[in-house]
């Protein structure tokens, strides 16, 4: 599969075309605008949120609400447009109207201007701003439609803001999200919970921001989904690859992640005994993932979230118009969008996924592709007699 999103923050709109997509999969329309409105909610989230209210207008590829396998197209409008058309209208918009030089440190501006030899960074961060990832979120929620009809599930809950962390470790990402949404962080430690919100309380008198952590969980992937042969398509690269393309995420771990440096073999590897179902394991340690592989077990993957760079404090940087040293503009932003953080990762996750798993079963069409995976689980069965 591919995909292409297309829009700018303050744009008519947000617009995505997924190709590749099988044919005869029933999407309810519904449950991707649900998605959509769970990206828009979390704590310490700014105005913006209060304006948009998300829906995805499919515009193509599906009749009846039933995917045809020709490329899904939809549009996501921006309210906010109504307000800005006079400066962003993609025909008669007056963009130097809404100059911005002050660039700030952590966000696009600067290199983007240098990139394209802008003396604006509002062209910048209209496209680099994580509003683009609405359009993701939506890619998501189609791809976690196909998931699920083909028994994987993927979820989500934040680990950490701000320094204070959650011991919280799920075992399934069955219900995960049904529970983890209850809270207004997205935490399931209520202990840590309180914390992370007097967290983002502090932030809001100060005017700073807060980041964190979100570990995403993936069920029900059958066993060898990726590759040890091909470097490309090794299942923890592509992941990486795509979760890091997300704006503010700055690192992704699998498993143990980065404690494996510094812990022995025998408390790192995941030891196996047979099983009727296959082989059976009393960790996870490797996270679902041993040789570029999906391994039958859950996937646990762990991303790291900056704060936001727009801080109403306002930080130390250089006027590109003038070169003299000033504070940056606090354009509207959110204190902390950790919890929404988690929702488009697992909507990152759910497209890498599904994408990794097509590559594996081929087929153009739903129940081709739901007899292969059928018979990747019944081979695990096999291959432990």
């Amino acid at each position: 599969m591919k995909y292409l999103t297309a829009g700018e923050s303050h744009g008519k709109g947000l617009t995505a075309i997924l190709e590749g997509f099988p044919a005869g999969v029933r999407i309810d329309c519904a449950a991707v605008d649900a998605e959509l409105k769970r990206r828009q909610l979390g704590y310490g989230r700014g105005g913006r949120m209060k304006i948009e209210s998300d829906s995805a207008e499919i515009t193509a590829g599906l009749f009846g609400s039933v995917t045809l396998g020709s490329p899904i197209a939809f549009f996501i409008r921006n309210r906010d447009f109504e307000k800005w058309q006079a400066y962003t209208h993609p025909v008669s918009g007056d963009i130097t109207q809404k100059k911005l030089t002050a660039v700030r440190p952590g966000h696009a501006d600067y290199a983007g201007c240098r990139k394209y030899g802008f003396d604006n960074a509002r062209p910048v961060l209209e496209r680099a701003s994580a509003r683009e990832t609405a359009a993701r979120v939506g890619v998501g929620a189609f791809c976690k439609q196909l998931l699920s009809a083909l028994g994987i599930t993927v979820g989500s809950h934040v680990t950490e803001i701000g320094g204070q962390k959650s011991t919280a470790r799920p075992l399934s990402a069955v219900g995960l999200n049904d529970r983890s949404d209850l809270s207004p962080v997205r935490c399931l430690d209520a202990e840590a919970e309180k914390k992370m919100i007097a967290v983002i309380d502090e932030c809001m008198r100060s005017g700073d921001t807060a980041g964190g952590a979100v570990e995403i969980l993936v069920s029900g992937l059958p066993a060898g989904v990726g590759s040890y042969a091909h470097y490309d398509r090794k299942l923890d690269g592509i992941l990486a690859r795509h979760l890091l393309s997300v704006q503010a995420f700055k690192a992704v771990e699998f498993g143990l992640g980065t404690a494996v440096a510094h812990t022995l073999g025998s408390h790192v590897h995941d030891e196996m005994a047979p099983s009727e179902c296959g082989v059976v394991r009393n960790t996870n340690r490797a996270g679902g993932i041993e040789g570029g592989m999906s391994n039958g077990e859950n996937l646990v993957i762990s991303v790291a979230v900056k704060p936001i760079p727009t801080l109403m404090q306002g930080l130390k940087t250089v006027d590109i118009a003038t070169g003299q040293a000033t504070v940056a503009h606090p354009e509207r932003s959110d204190y902390c969008a950790v919890p929404a953080a988690g929702v488009v990762a697992e909507a990152v996750v759910a497209y890498a996924v599904a994408d990794a798993l097509l590559c594996v079963t081929g087929g153009d069409d739903f129940d081709t592709i739901a007899a292969r995976v059928q018979e990747m689980r019944q081979r695990a069965k096999v291959c432990a007699k």
